[in-house]
């Protein structure tokens, strides 16, 4: 059995349309760096990955990370 990798997991999360920001993916996949798994899905694998600030209930400003659906 293959385990699959934090670039893998985050990649069919985003493409199954969610939206992600750097909490859930550390409850989600345990990843610590969000932004560099980002860089690594733009950049190697030519994912269209759309990221934009949203603030939160508590007024905390964060980045969230989506692939614009058409």
């Amino acid at each position: 059995m293959q385990v699959k990798s934090q670039n893998d997991m985050i990649k069919s999360y985003l493409l199954e349309g969610n939206s992600l920001t750097a909490l859930e993916a550390l409850v989600k996949f345990g990843c610590l760096r969000l932004s560099a798994r980002i860089y690594d899905l733009r950049n190697r694998h030519g994912l269209p990955i759309i990221s934009r600030k949203i603030i939160l209930y508590n007024g905390r400003r964060v980045k969230e990370y989506f692939i614009k659906s058409d």
